[in-house]
């Protein structure tokens, strides 16, 4: 079953997880993320939503989706083109954060609906170190080849440009399933080879932004 129709089901990690990866890299948790009670507070915020990235646009609030080059061009080929996407980032992210931290979650995946460490990438500890692992779901449930997603989930301190060496990285396509938030979980950003999906809390919201950068959309009438 493709991964993008399957009903996920989450499982919570138990009462022993969420020792943090080495801390390695150039990034720091500001401190220790409750991921108990960050589910709760997803689920109050976004009841029956995906936490899964990629299903962003499901998440019920109001969802807008920005490409990071002109011409919805897909990847960066110069080093003028990485400094375009990473200022589009940065630009709408600096509009989003209102707090002093983000909630930073990257993705590893596995076999089994328990993370085996190191469960993520080398590449994504190395711009994403001391995150906690906070839940799983199966994306593919083909018999005798089920893939589970892990994520794991920091607080960061944010300034502009903190995350640029984990949006280069996705904007190779070398790391996926990006989620970044405010403490509060009052909007979703998941930044993706190509763009970023933003889910805010009300209509007046995402048509302001909307409305601040329409050089950005996609010309696909439903604004892929």
């Amino acid at each position: 079953m493709s991964a993008r129709s399957l009903s996920i089901g989450w499982a919570m990690p138990p009462a022993s997880a969420g020792s943090p990866d080495e801390m390695v890299g150039w990034m720091t948790a500001a401190d220790a993320v409750d991921t108990a009670a960050l589910s709760t507070l997803w689920d109050e915020r976004w009841p029956g939503c995906s936490k899964l990235p990629y299903e962003l646009g499901r998440a019920g609030g109001w969802w807008v989706r920005f490409h990071t080059l002109p011409g919805s061009q897909r990847y960066p080929e110069s080093e003028a083109e990485y400094e375009t996407i990473l200022a589009r980032h940065n630009i709408v992210l600096g509009e989003l954060v209102t707090g002093p931290t983000v909630l930073v979650a990257t993705a590893g995946y596995s076999d089994a609906p328990r993370p085996r460490e190191p469960c993520r990438s080398p590449e994504t500890l190395a711009v994403h170190p001391g995150a906690v692992y906070w839940a799983s779901a199966c994306i593919d449930d083909e018999p005798g080849a089920a893939i589970w997603m892990h994520l794991y989930v920091s607080r960061l301190p944010w300034s502009v440009g903190c995350l640029d060496q984990l949006l280069r990285r996705v904007a190779d396509d070398v790391i996926a399933n990006v989620l970044v938030a405010d403490a509060d979980l009052r909007w979703l950003y998941h930044p993706y080879d190509g763009g970023m999906d933003v889910v805010l809390p009300s209509s007046a919201e995402r048509d302001a932004l909307k409305d601040r950068h329409r050089d950005w959309l996609s010309a696909h009438p439903d604004g892929l």
